[in-house]
C-alpha cells in the first residue's frame, strides 16, 4: 500500500451533508470519497490540458495546410497558364 498522509480540510455544511450522502449510498467513507474525487479532478484537469495542446496544434497545423494548399493552388495556375499559352500561343495578362 502507498504511504498516506492525513489532511484536514474545511467544507460548507451543506456540501459535508451532500457527501455524507453520497458516502452512506455507496457504503464508502469521506476518506474513499474525498480521494476518489480528487483522482477524478486531476484526471479530468490533465484531460482538459491536453485538450488544449491538441486545439492548438491542430490550429497551427491548419496554418500551415492552408499555406501548402495556396502554394499549390498558384503552381497550378502558373502551370495552367503555360498550358493555355503553349495551346493559343498567346499569353493572358
Amino acid at each position: 500500500m502507498a504511504e498516506t498522509k492525513k489532511i484536514m480540510i474545511s467544507l460548507p455544511n451543506n456540501l459535508v451533508e451532500e457527501v455524507d450522502f453520497i458516502v452512506s449510498m455507496e457504503k464508502k467513507n469521506r476518506s474513499e470519497f474525498v480521494k476518489e474525487a480528487m483522482k477524478l479532478y486531476i484526471r479530468e484537469k490533465r484531460k482538459l490540458e491536453v485538450s488544449e495542446k491538441l486545439k492548438y496544434g491542430y490550429l497551427e497545423m491548419s496554418k500551415i495546410n492552408l499555406s501548402f494548399a495556396e502554394m499549390g493552388l498558384g503552381q497550378d495556375m502558373e502551370e495552367l497558364n503555360l498550358y493555355e499559352v503553349k495551346l493559343t500561343g498567346c499569353e493572358k495578362m
